[in-house]
């Protein structure tokens, strides 16, 4: 990651409200080594708005290192959100995941995220595993219809 992607994800982060980063990070802040050691276990995306300012951050990735599960993070600035931009990104990492063996997609986020589990929820048949304030979400991605962009294997 360059110093310009550095900018770009403080200048995504300032337009976020508190809640929104403690929903996402846990934090208000996120400091550079936590990117990185996201970075060094799945791949990141900057989403532009039309007004050219970042918009959305996914990663999507072997986070949790375990075999055939990629782990989504996704967040999308306040005054961005509800509008189906998070439903298309989750939806692109989903492919992601699928083109590299994942089986499964998955998710840890606080229980009160309802935004991040209704859209595990809206992208198919999902299970829950609460563990206090929180919960795993994952997604069986074999369940899914085969994505029409994709040849059948």
């Amino acid at each position: 990651m360059t110093e310009e992607d550095w900018d770009l994800v403080a200048a995504f982060h300032a337009q976020c409200s508190e809640q929104n980063l403690l929903r996402r990070w846990g934090r208000t802040r996120l400091a550079p080594r936590d990117l990185s050691r996201l970075l060094a276990h799945a791949q990141c995306w900057i989403g532009f708005g039309a007004d050219e300012r970042p918009a959305a951050l996914v990663c999507v990735g072997r986070v949790s290192r375990e075999l055939g599960v990629f782990d989504l993070g996704l967040q999308v600035v306040d005054h961005r959100q509800r509008q189906g931009i998070g439903t298309a990104l989750a939806r692109q990492a989903t492919r992601h995941a699928r083109t590299r063996g994942a089986h499964t997609l998955s998710a840890f986020t606080q229980a009160s995220n309802e935004p991040m589990l209704r859209l595990f929820d809206r992208l198919g048949p999902t299970s829950h595993t609460r563990d206090g304030p929180y919960v795993e979400v994952r997604l069986a991605l074999d369940s899914l219809a085969p994505d029409p962009g994709t040849a059948p294997p």
